[in-house]
């Protein structure tokens, strides 16, 4: 259960009057399905109208990106495109014409006189996010002024006009706003930037992961006692394997956490107890939430996913997919009807969930910590494909399960997880 303390009893870790997660956050935050083993006026910001990759070429048989990373990783190993010039700062009308030509703004509403009207306030928050990103602002390289500059920056502004109009509608709760994306495009990195942005300009937020909602080690063993033919429901992940209750009374918490003083601890999910199969943390180290909240951020890979209407029609798919199909049916009541707005991050092929699993892989061993062999990826990441080949077509079609036109958001990354230049039209 998440417990709620009146306004003035229980302490929390926030910094300032920021009402952030505290420093308890587990480490598995940082990709959570990792494997088993006041600011600035946002006036001309139209509502609602991951660790950046590196250059390398993709794997054979994978299209080839076609975003502005794959332009800057070319311009990098041109001769006629010196590191000195890549690592220029950019300050002034350079700033301004680097950031129209960015994919999001149209996405975003942001017009090209908005942008002009707060260039200072678009390079102090770029300041601010390198900061938090551990870059050298006026020396950063070509991928990193496009993840502050074409990607976090213009999601920012959008996120932030949403709550502008949720304000102007008289709501007084926090804004949720639902994140859909796979494991590995980013989605884990890009709710914390933000999150830590929107409490640096104070708008409190805080964040919640499906992952955070796993049932306990005990009953996923009666789940899957309960389903022995079925593999999708063998380990957590899919739907039917997360305690709905827990996460709609939590989410519902966090929303109404509208009192100064008042706090809330946010259940988490300890994924290395028994052996990696995971258990839910002791409530004693559960971090703690301070209101009053302006943000929500909840995220998950199978957010706002739609159940198919006929379960049986999922068998070629995989033929333990129709009783996961029938166990999703619960989610838009329990949780995407607590949604305010949505964010997507889509991507080209699920299979490059894959690649990205290998690359977190290969950063483990090489800083000496265990990882799985590429078998081992395969077998955990197959879990999921086929949720992603029954789920992925609706969502990108019509939007999550409660999209709303003005207040849904879809971008779409490429396989070094930076936006694409041609990004899809609105679906609501």
């Amino acid at each position: 259960m998440t417990h709620i303390n009146a306004p003035g009893g229980g302490g929390s870790a926030m910094r300032g009057a920021h009402a952030r997660v505290s420093a308890q956050r587990s480490p598995a935050r940082s990709g959570r399905n990792s494997p088993m083993p006041q600011a600035a006026p946002h006036a001309g910001f139209a509502a609602g109208s991951g660790a950046a990759g590196t250059c390398t070429a993709p794997p054979v048989g994978l299209p080839r990106p076609s975003s502005l990373l794959s332009l800057a990783c070319a311009a990098s190993a041109s001769p006629s495109s010196p590191t000195a010039a890549l690592r220029a700062p950019l300050t002034g009308e350079q700033l301004v014409s680097y950031i129209l030509e960015g994919p999001l703004l149209g996405s975003c509403g942001i017009s090209a006189d908005a942008v002009r009207g707060a260039a200072g306030e678009w390079e102090r928050l770029g300041r601010q996010l390198a900061l938090q990103l551990g870059f050298e602002h006026d020396a950063m390289d070509a991928v990193e002024k496009l993840r502050i500059y074409h990607y976090y920056l213009p999601v920012y502004w959008w996120a932030a006009a949403q709550l502008d109009v949720h304000r102007a509608a008289g709501h007084k709760t926090a804004l949720v706003l639902g994140i859909s994306a796979p494991q590995g495009c980013g989605k884990t990195t890009i709710v914390e930037q933000l999150e830590l942005l929107f409490n640096w300009l104070g708008r409190p937020a805080a964040s919640v992961s499906i992952d955070d909602f796993y049932l306990t080690h005990a009953d996923q063993n009666a789940l899957a006692a309960a389903n022995p033919g079925n593999r999708l429901l063998q380990l957590r992940g899919n739907a039917g394997t997360h305690d709905l209750a827990l996460g709609t009374e939590t989410i519902k918490t966090l929303r109404n956490l509208t009192a100064p003083g008042a706090t809330a601890a946010v259940p988490r999910y300890n994924k290395s107890a028994f052996g990696g199969r995971g258990d839910r943390a002791e409530p004693s180290s559960w971090p703690v939430v301070s209101g009053p909240l302006d943000v929500v951020f909840f995220e998950g890979w199978m957010s706002g996913f739609a159940p198919v209407p006929d379960s049986a029609a999922l068998a070629p798919i995989d033929p333990a997919l129709p009783v996961v199909n029938e166990q999703l049916r619960g989610y838009r009541a329990a949780w995407d009807e607590l949604v305010d707005s949505w964010l997507v991050i889509r991507i080209g092929d699920p299979q490059w969930v894959f690649k990205w699993r290998l690359q977190a892989e290969e950063r483990m061993k090489a800083g000496g910590k265990a990882g799985m062999s590429a078998e081992q990826i395969a077998d955990f990441v197959s879990r999921f494909i086929p949720a992603y080949s029954a789920y992925l077509p609706g969502l990108y079609g019509a939007g999550p399960t409660t999209a709303r036109s003005g207040r849904t958001l879809i971008i779409e990354v490429d396989q070094n997880r930076s936006p694409v230049a041609q990004q899809p039209k609105p679906v609501v």
